[in-house]
């Protein structure tokens, strides 16, 4: 099972970006999927959940700013960001609660994408 995140990029405050997160493999099922964000020097951030009914939860820090989705056929979650800020300039990480077709249930990350906003 792997995650591939994509979708970052250099954009302009006030701006907007749509991250996207693609599972493959053997996957049975998939659970829970977060998108979490560390920035230059401080501790990773949990940013926004989403559960396999599609229930979300966001950070204070982003609420009202950012939408989590996912698209169950395509197994892949999205994070749009709009009215982008300076201090949302992070690397983003996607994880996930993957069941495999082997029935074992792990945590899976994706490689992180790079999320710049300056003007």
């Amino acid at each position: 099972v792997q995650l591939q995140a994509s979708g970052g990029g250099l954009v302009q405050p006030g701006g907007s970006l749509k991250l996207s997160c693609a599972a493959s493999g053997s996957i049975f099922s998939i659970g829970v999927m977060r998108w979490y964000r560390q920035a230059p020097g401080e501790q990773r951030e949990l940013v926004a959940t989403i559960t396999s009914t599609s229930g979300t939860d966001y950070a204070d820090s982003v609420k009202g700013r950012f939408t989590i989705s996912r698209d169950n056929v395509k197994n892949t979650v999205y994070l749009e960001m709009n009215s982008l800020k300076p201090e949302d300039t992070a690397v983003y990480y996607c994880n996930g609660d993957i069941k495999a077709t082997s029935r074992t249930i792990g945590s899976y990350w994706g490689q992180g994408t790079l999320v710049t906003v300056s003007s």
